[in-house]
């Protein structure tokens, strides 16, 4: 190990056992070579490591803040900078919560579909996501356990932390998302067979699991029974998820099928 460190030093934490027991390894950033390993992640272990081994210009470290004031007392003259995985990460955040502020401009109905039938379907449920989150929210503004809300609202726990924890926008986008259900890439062949003669279900639901459908038989009854009421949802124009959109846009050209290529370029002629 040298005297000195080197002038690119990058300082991350590591796992000896995951939630329990966590390390500090050092590297050279310029060469990708380790240059020491310490038995914990903690200021005093990682600040008389910098006294010892001088020299570091740059150092690049995650958001611990036990490695910031290790170098903030050992190193100060040393220029701090995130480390590339924590800025793309950021910037990966950044991007997905920009998607989502703006996909209502992604939604594009197809020619069958009826815009107010699909706004009625989703109205119910986003309403009571609302109603929902303002509960929950202004139980716990008033001192209630976790516990105690899902007591008077008769929610289980991890319903009433999901409520707690997440802003309602994200709530209603990721409502919206399940709303499109597992049939829906397949409902234009289900009218089609239907109003060629096909009234069958258990003969519909074959065809769709053979074209891929993964639900069960009692969705597509479901449908086909509301096609005969003639009440049934036309087929809709699938919105991309934000997350998709977040990961067509953060990786690299080359590592994107032809139908994600496709599909960026779509959002992209959008948005712009």
């Amino acid at each position: 190990m040298p005297a000195r460190a080197p002038r690119i030093l990058g300082i991350d934490e590591f796992a000896f056992r995951k939630g329990h027991t966590y390390g500090t390894v050092l590297v050279d950033v310029e060469s990708s070579r380790p240059v020491d390993v310490l038995p914990d992640r903690e200021t005093g272990t990682v600040a008389a490591w910098l006294q010892e081994h001088p020299g570091a210009e740059i150092i690049c470290r995650d958001r611990l803040m036990a490695f910031t004031k290790a170098i903030r007392q050992a190193a100060p003259d040393a220029l701090e900078v995130a480390d590339r995985w924590h800025l793309l990460q950021n910037l990966s955040t950044a991007v997905e919560k920009t998607c989502r502020r703006h996909r209502e401009c992604l939604r594009r109905p197809t020619a069958s579909e009826s815009t107010t039938a699909l706004v009625t379907r989703e109205t119910a449920l986003l309403d009571r996501i609302r109603r929902r989150h303002a509960e929950v929210n202004e139980l716990a503004a008033t001192g209630l356990s976790l516990n105690a809300i899902g007591r008077r609202l008769r929610l289980d726990r991890k319903t009433v932390r999901r409520y707690r924890s997440k802003d309602l926008g994200g709530l209603l986008a990721s409502a919206q998302d399940r709303g499109h259900g597992l049939l829906d890439p397949f409902i234009e062949h289900v009218q089609h067979r239907f109003q060629a003669g096909c009234t069958s279900s258990m003969q519909l639901y074959r065809e769709v699991l053979a074209l891929g459908y993964t639900g069960g038989y009692h969705v597509v009854n479901r449908y086909v029974a509301a096609i005969r009421k003639g009440i049934a949802i036309p087929a809709r124009a699938l919105t991309p998820s934000p997350r998709d959109i977040t990961s067509w846009i953060m990786r690299p050209e080359e590592t994107l099928s032809p139908s994600d290529i496709a599909h960026a370029g779509t959002v992209e002629n959008v948005t712009w």
